[in-house]
């Protein structure tokens, strides 16, 4: 399954969140292992994808993590304030590169 997220690095691990209803929420629990590619924005070719597993997942109480999330991507809090969000935290075990990024793979991305 693959979906459009946002994510900010939060110590050594990277944080989503999701609506309560969402499918990938199910799968997340099933099956914590995940994976997430970021594309560069000017060569869709130059990409850098995150391996790793869900270490946590919880309620994001007050909505502070989707709040942090909209902050960072769009400069202001998350304008749903409607339905619940959950949140996942993510422990990165491989980072992979490729196109200007490739660097073969590295363990917990220190190269």
């Amino acid at each position: 399954m693959s979906a459009a997220t946002w994510y900010l690095l939060r110590d050594d691990q990277v944080l989503v969140n999701m609506d309560v209803g969402r499918k990938r929420l199910d799968h997340l629990r099933r099956d914590p292992r995940v994976s997430l590619t970021v594309i560069d924005g000017d060569d869709w070719y130059t990409h850098v994808t995150v391996i790793g597993h869900v270490t946590e997942i919880y309620d994001d109480e007050g909505l502070a993590d989707i709040d942090a999330l909209s902050r960072h991507y769009q400069g202001k809090e998350y304008p749903d304030r409607k339905r619940p969000r959950v949140s996942a935290l993510i422990a990165v075990d491989r980072v992979h590169g490729w196109g200007a990024q490739k660097n073969n793979d590295q363990p917990d991305g220190r190269g």
